[in-house]
């Protein structure tokens, strides 16, 4: 559990400019991306009982300004934000067929791409702080050598009492290869502490049949917490030695399912971070997903967050 003294979170990853259907033809401009949700969804939830970050890394731009300034204004911290002059925040539309999604990406010059360059920077955008999450876009936009400097702090930040949460999030048009991107989601499965798989990514890309066998091969590489979500269906849950599955509660009027896993790994981790015990969790994770299904883009409405029950704080 994090200690007391430590309730803050950074994640590290991208954000990029959303453009999402709201119908007609027409879209709404928004901010997004999948540690990012995740982040921004623990912020609003948790309140004052955490600090919540993002470390990325953006233009000087008038619309990364904008993007910086929606951060405060939300209540985020933005110690670890940097600048790029020469380089702006990447971009994704949108496409719904029916309530399912598809993206189109345009990120080649995204600013993110070097958050993880300089190793003296990143380290202390993360000093101090209790819990850091990433996912495996985070390390498949970076060069290997800003991977091999990531994977170099993180030790350092576990070996100090940190520790570290992982949805490996596998987007295989990112990878140079199915080999590469199995080598080093594996690389970080064994560094992390607490894992947010999803069923569909592991059976695909993994050969997983089901959440037992993603439990065993994660639990041998050393993680000791483990969430398999799998869309509407079960979550499995391995912690402390045991195994609790939970089923997904059912949920009409959805929308659609962008950013739903950014915003279960951002319930289930508010909880954990404000003392909750892993079961209970899950239903914490399962209510920030369901508020995101019935919301155009990645975010939930800042009022639907605050609808949901109170976390509550450590005794």
């Amino acid at each position: 559990m994090i200690p007391v003294s430590r309730l803050s979170v950074r994640a590290i990853g991208e954000a990029m400019v959303e453009m999402a259907p709201v119908g007609d033809g027409l879209y709404r401009r928004g901010f997004a991306g999948d540690t990012f949700n995740t982040a921004w969804h623990m912020a609003q939830w948790l309140g004052g009982a955490a600090e919540v970050g993002m470390v990325t890394c953006v233009g000087q731009d008038a619309l990364s300004d904008t993007f910086v300034a929606a951060m405060a204004a939300d209540g985020m911290s933005l110690s670890g934000i940097s600048r790029d002059p020469s380089r702006q925040m990447g971009l994704y539309m949108i496409e719904l067929d029916g309530v399912e999604r598809s993206f189109h990406y345009w990120r080649d010059t995204s600013a993110a791409r070097h958050l993880a360059d300089d190793g003296a920077t990143l380290a202390r955008a993360v000093e101090g702080v209790g819990l850091v999450h990433l996912s495996g876009i985070t390390l498949a936009i970076l060069s290997p050598t800003a991977r091999e400097t990531l994977f170099s702090v993180l030790a350092e930040f576990r070996a100090g009492g940190g520790l570290v949460s992982f949805d490996p999030n596998i987007r295989p048009r990112l990878w140079d290869s199915l080999t590469e991107m199995q080598e080093t989601i594996t690389r970080m499965l064994a560094a992390c502490d607490i894992a947010l798989p999803s069923m569909d990514d592991e059976r695909v890309f993994f050969g997983d049949p089901d959440a037992g066998a993603v439990l065993a091969r994660m639990a041998a590489l050393g993680v000791a917490e483990i969430v398999v979500k799998d869309g509407a269906g079960l979550v499995t849950l391995q912690y402390s030695g045991e195994t609790v599955v939970v089923p997904t509660p059912p949920l009409s009027s959805i929308i659609n399912t962008t950013g739903a896993g950014d915003a279960f790994n951002a319930g289930y981790l508010a909880a954990r971070v404000v003392g909750g015990d892993a079961a209970r969790s899950v239903a914490a994770g399962q209510r920030m997903a369901a508020a995101v299904l019935v919301h155009h883009g990645a975010l939930a409405s800042k009022e639907a967050v605050a609808a949901l029950p109170a976390l509550g704080l450590r005794a």
